[in-house]
């Protein structure tokens, strides 16, 4: 037996918001909602399919320190070009993490400024 992620944590100041920018990201809803603001977005099969759901877990400060861990997205409709145009659209912005240019994939960050790459090659959808 081996372990499959079910779930990406990710903290956040407003996760309503934040939510609206990934949902619209990854076609995903809001599958739950915490009393303490928190919530989890998903598929809309649900928790437990073939693709994570991630909690937005609510926080007041950014945890310290750089993140270790970070979200990489694949256009699964249209070429690279125009989905970096629809999710700058959406609130994504530009990241510079030391790229050189030559790159494949674009680093750029949500709302939050929490780091994603957008890679180069077209998935199929789920």
């Amino acid at each position: 037996m081996a372990c499959r992620i079910s779930e990406l944590v990710l903290g956040c100041r407003d996760p309503e918001a934040l939510a609206r920018f990934w949902c619209e990201v990854l076609d995903f809803v809001v599958l739950h909602r915490e009393a303490d603001g928190s919530l989890e977005i998903g598929p809309r099969e649900g928790f437990g399919g073939p693709q994570p759901t991630i909690f937005l877990s609510c926080r007041d400060e950014p945890e310290q320190g750089k993140p270790r861990l970070h979200i990489d997205v694949n256009a699964t409709d249209r070429d690279q070009d125009a989905e970096l145009e629809r999710l700058l659209k959406l609130g994504a912005r530009p990241a510079d993490i030391g790229q050189t240019g030559e790159e494949s994939w674009h680093v750029l960050a949500d709302p939050e400024g929490n780091e994603f790459c957008l890679l180069k090659a077209r998935l199929n959808p789920l």
